[in-house]
């Protein structure tokens, strides 16, 4: 395998801005996203998938055509080419390690952000291998420009190697996955493939096949605004009543903080405005959906406990569907999961089933009748000038995927 062209793919592609922007009405919600897909779709053109096209929504589709006789369901693989809002995308400058010699590892930009081996314990099994990270002032990007790379080394190699048995695999990179988007303007018709796979995942050899449920809060409170020489009995300040909303939410329990497994959570995680309004955005999540409603009618009655507390306050809340659990739509297409274990038996490695607390294109394509699990593709700490990826670990992705169209062609060739 050709490990020196797959990391230059990375390097290309994390130096290309596309994070998101939540309140951007567009798709996509950057320009750096059509830029980077530009590129994707020369460079899958270039290595000869003819019908290779970024279309008017940014998003980037193209064929590998099979290689067998015989009829074999199509295959899509899916990564996202946005990157996450919550830390900086821009002037990525990547940190590359080789032969890993154990031991925390010091970011160069920022000396005092370390990625420590207490806090990432799976570095002690990379001994030798190549790390690559930022350099701890923005993200690295691995989320998801990993994935994307991994499916444009396996579809070249598919390419240049046509005894490869698999039937047609459909490459589709989205947008606007990371403010939960990605699946918008996607025509399923377009895809045409009895499953996908998401290469969104931590780490090797991980199947995810349940998600979050997901939906947002939006509340909106408005005060009342005056000058300040003369607010005496007249004022309400929006932001002391919306610090009063977050305080009175459960301490403990339901915070991101202090939950793991399947405990879900309510999470503020952004708040704008002054005195007149302010508006507080939520995230609610669990792995059942029902637990959903119930965190929504948690917030509303918070909000009539601290309306109480000022009287002259309004506050609304209104609530929006995001992404179901996929683990549902996965049941009906036990192969979705059962082939993509089978590929990793046939590489003498064994697969693990795991869940994830968030969600991936995958969920909302799962929802909309396409199962889709997702896939590992080497990242680590997502969304943080702590994430780093193995790239051995992504080759061992590309490895998969190669298997596993082999497994979907009903063939195998002798390794």
């Amino acid at each position: 395998m050709n490990t020196d062209r797959l990391l230059q793919r990375f390097l290309r592609y994390v130096k290309i801005d596309t994070t998101a922007t939540p309140d951007a009405e567009g798709y996509p919600s950057s320009a750096g996203q059509l830029e980077l897909g530009r590129l994707l779709a020369e460079e899958l053109r270039g290595i000869g998938l003819t019908d290779a096209r970024q279309n008017e929504h940014g998003i980037v589709m193209a064929t590998v055509p099979a290689t067998v006789k015989h009829e074999a369901p199509t295959i899509a693989f899916c990564s996202h080419i946005d990157t996450s809002p919550e830390t900086s995308g821009k002037d990525v400058r990547p940190q590359i390690i080789r032969d890993y010699a154990g031991g925390d590892i010091t970011l160069p930009g920022d000396k005092q952000i370390v990625i420590s081996v207490a806090e990432n314990p799976e570095l002690a099994k990379l001994l030798h291998r190549t790390i690559i990270t930022s350099d701890g002032t923005t993200l690295l990007g691995g989320d998801d420009k990993a994935g994307i790379a991994i499916i444009m080394e396996t579809a070249q190699w598919l390419v240049e190697h046509p005894e490869i048995p698999h039937g047609p695999v459909r490459i589709c990179f989205t947008c606007d996955e990371e403010i939960g988007r990605g699946v918008d303007k996607l025509d399923l018709q377009e895809i045409d493939a009895a499953v996908c796979y998401t290469l969104d995942g931590h780490g090797t050899g991980e199947i995810d096949t349940e998600t979050f449920s997901a939906d947002q809060a939006v509340v909106a409170i408005r005060g009342v605004n005056i000058h300040p020489s003369i607010a005496k009995g007249r004022m309400t300040n929006a932001l002391k009543v919306a610090a009063a909303f977050i305080a009175r939410l459960p301490r403990g329990r339901l915070e991101p903080e202090t939950t793991d497994g399947r405990e879900g959570f309510v999470h503020p995680f952004d708040i704008s405005g002054g005195v007149a309004e302010v508006k507080l955005k939520l995230l609610l999540r669990d792995f059942d959906a029902a637990q959903l409603a119930v965190q929504a009618e948690l917030l509303r009655k918070t909000a009539a406990e601290t309306m109480r507390e000022f009287p002259a306050a309004k506050i609304e809340v209104t609530i929006t569907k995001q992404y179901r659990n996929m683990a549902e739509g996965l049941i009906g297409e036990p192969r979705a999961v059962g082939y993509a274990e089978e590929a990793l038996r046939r590489l003498g490695r064994t697969a693990k089933r795991t869940i994830v607390r968030g969600g991936t294109d995958g969920s909302r394509l799962t929802e909309i009748g396409l199962p889709t699990p997702n896939l590992s593709c080497g990242d680590h700490n997502p969304h943080s000038p702590l994430e780093w990826v193995c790239l051995g670990e992504m080759m061992e992705s590309v490895l998969w995927l190669i298997a596993l169209v082999e497994v979907w062609s009903g063939k195998t060739i002798r390794r």
